[in-house]
């Protein structure tokens, strides 16, 4: 089981201060840079406005079933009239307000009430899912600088060690202790030392400006990632975990439910609909109307009326629409119930697979120490030999390629190790701004603008609930380098 608890202890080996740990100046850690991401990421910020949005869909299948009442007015001027008739009507203005209560519809309103409120359920699984995805870049992306730094380091510290053995082999040429073939070996694997140089320096380049793309601004001097939290001990438990908890199931799980839902209100449209109608009616003759001839008595110049009706609805024949409509309800039923049982398998799948990376980047990490530690013996020994004439220089720079290619190998199994371990937390639904205490303010409450949404009964109501936030722009952020901070 997940045991949510941080303990102190880090759950990989250190990484070699003289790889990854630079002067502390302006550090950034790993909690701040998803923090900010939680604040101003657009990708997460837009699916916040996705929900508000489905919250409005409550009330639009409410109003269905509340009352509705409307009134028309009219001003009439009769520029000819009759001559036949008894009475002269130059104008007059006319009023009528109808009040419409629906009283029965079959069913149709509450169960589009229903599927609504189940949409808006599988809509904040949605954002759990994009909330999850989004951190799972950051991570990854705050991982990959520290990765390419360090093995821009390790590059920059080959370059010099191959300097500097250039020039001592260069020295011995002069003097007759080494050939031609020694220098020229030396000259070469410099060259392709700094060739890898140029190139872990672009690769930082690159995963610099994907750090600014998902978290908003520059990745400053990056701290090693705190310990995860506890992982399961079995890709069985993990999966278990998941299906409870992976916010793509269950939102595959709620829109299955709000299609059944969709079936009964195609249903509704073979029922009768009852409604209750008032009508008022006001008609004002603006005090001209008139009988032709000699009458005497007086004309009222307005009149009132007003009537309350019941009205059934029975649909006898529709051209088909009823039956053509519950099919296709059923048809995106049972595509609902399909999307789940293949969300069901890509969710089981991604956990065994993360599970499966997680636990061979950390055996990778341990036989990567060993060889590290290895080549570095072995590097030393081989020096020593070639000082009494046992080994060449191109052993040495043999030895000094594979203590390089080692120590490369580690760095990579340690990002490897965190991102796998992150991504297996992702899919058992553990990583969200609530599971991972992230201290970015108040955190986003998806109930306080659902609630508002659907107490709003006024046609004039407006959103009182404050926005999802607002999205950075890094337009204004200079292009990244390939240098590493000391440098």
């Amino acid at each position: 089981m997940i045991d949510g608890r941080v303990t102190r202890k880090l759950l990989l080996l250190g990484y070699p201060a003289m790889v990854l740990v630079a002067p502390m100046l302006h550090a950034e850690d790993l909690r701040s840079a998803l923090a900010a991401t939680y604040a101003s990421n657009p990708t997460l910020l837009g699916a916040r406005e996705q929900l508000r949005a489905a919250d409005a869909g409550v009330p639009l299948a409410r109003a269905d079933g509340l009352p509705s009442l409307s009134a028309t007015a009219n001003e009439t001027e009769y520029v000819r009239q009759n001559t036949a008739s008894t009475t002269d009507m130059p104008r007059m203005v006319t009023a009528v307000g109808t009040l419409t209560v629906p009283l029965y519809s079959g069913g149709g309103v509450k169960n589009a009430i229903r599927a609504a409120d189940t949409r808006v359920i599988a809509g904040r699984n949605d954002l759990r899912s994009t909330e999850a995805s989004v951190f799972t870049q950051a991570v990854t992306a705050y991982l990959d600088v520290i990765r390419t730094e360090a093995i821009v380091r390790l590059n920059q510290a080959q370059v010099q060690t191959l300097s500097t053995n250039l020039k001592a082999t260069s020295d011995r040429f002069q003097i007759g202790d080494v050939t031609k073939t020694d220098v020229a070996q030396s000259q070469s694997r410099l060259a392709v030392a700094q060739g890898n140089l140029r190139s872990a320096e672009a690769s930082l380049v690159q995963a610099r400006e994907t750090y600014i793309q998902i978290i908003g601004h520059e990745a400053g001097e990056l701290t090693p990632p705190p310990p995860l939290p506890a992982l399961p001990a079995t890709p069985d438990d993990a999966v278990s975990l998941a299906l409870e908890a992976n916010p793509d199931l269950a939102a595959a799980r709620e829109r299955s439910k709000a299609a059944g839902f969709d079936s009964d209100v195609a249903r509704a449209a073979r029922l009768p609909k009852v409604s209750m109608i008032a009508n008022g009616n006001y008609t004002d003759y603006l005090g001209q109307l008139a009988l032709r001839g000699d009458f005497p008595f007086p004309i009222a110049q307005s009149a009132a009326t007003a009537d309350v009706s019941i009205r059934a609805t029975i649909p006898l024949y529709q051209g088909g629409r009823p039956s053509a409509q519950i099919k296709q309800a059923q048809a995106r039923e049972g595509q609902a119930l399909d999307t789940e049982i293949a969300t069901e398998r890509q969710v089981i799948a991604n956990v065994r697979a993360s599970f499966s990376n997680y636990r061979a980047a950390n055996e990778i990490i341990a036989a990567s120490q060993t060889a590290v530690e290895a080549a570095e013996l072995s590097l030393r020994g081989v020096k020593a030999e070639n000082s009494v004439g046992n080994r060449t220089v191109l052993d040495i720079l043999n030895a000094e390629q594979e203590l390089i290619n080692a120590q490369v190998q580690l760095v990579t199994a340690r990002r490897n190790a965190y991102v796998a371990g992150f991504s297996l937390l992702s899919a058992m639904g553990r990583v969200s701004g609530k599971d991972l205490g992230l201290d970015a303010g108040t955190l986003y409450d998806p109930e306080i603008h659902y609630r508002d949404a659907r107490g709003t009964l006024s046609d004039w109501g407006v959103d009182k609930v404050q926005g999802a936030g607002q999205p950075t722009r890094t337009v204004d952020t200079p292009a990244q380098n390939g240098s590493t901070f000391g440098d």
